[in-house]
């Protein structure tokens, strides 16, 4: 049925995607395919690294602690970008697309008024990609 999974993630966030990053994992196991995690970084200093090499290492890191903590298959991909704040669902369209992934699981928010003005992240994928995309809220 799915043949990997993709996982964006916003490693200054990390401690709020454990329930994301656990449904992730489980669906790894239950269909046994692989997961790649995805951070979009910008070529300038930010709090995560001084270029997008040390973020690559921690993107690296974390990736690899995800597959040894729940026993799955991980990779990752760091996508640099000019400002990621305008360009984080095309820079995870492109992504979903070059990784075949089809089965997108990330973390969202809680819906608000702003919503009703600008989609979010995962309605945008969901609508740009042939890729099945699982929302999961924060606990």
């Amino acid at each position: 049925m799915y043949k990997r999974i993709m996982v964006p993630v916003d490693l200054v966030h990390a401690d709020k995607l454990a329930p994301a990053l656990d449904t992730a994992a489980n669906l790894a196991k239950l269909y046994k395919i692989p997961v790649t995690y995805v951070g979009v970084t910008a070529s300038t200093p930010g709090p995560l690294g001084h270029n997008p090499g040390e973020y690559e290492e921690k993107l690296k890191h974390f990736s690899e602690d995800q597959g040894t903590s729940h026993g799955i298959e991980t990779d990752c991909i760091t996508v640099v970008s000019h400002d990621p704040a305008v360009d984080l669902d095309d820079k995870l369209i492109d992504t979903a697309h070059k990784t075949g992934s089809n089965l997108i699981v990330m973390a969202t928010h809680i819906p608000n008024v702003a919503d009703h003005f600008w989609p979010s992240n995962g309605g945008r994928l969901a609508t740009h990609t042939d890729a099945s995309v699982f929302l999961v809220r924060p606990s």
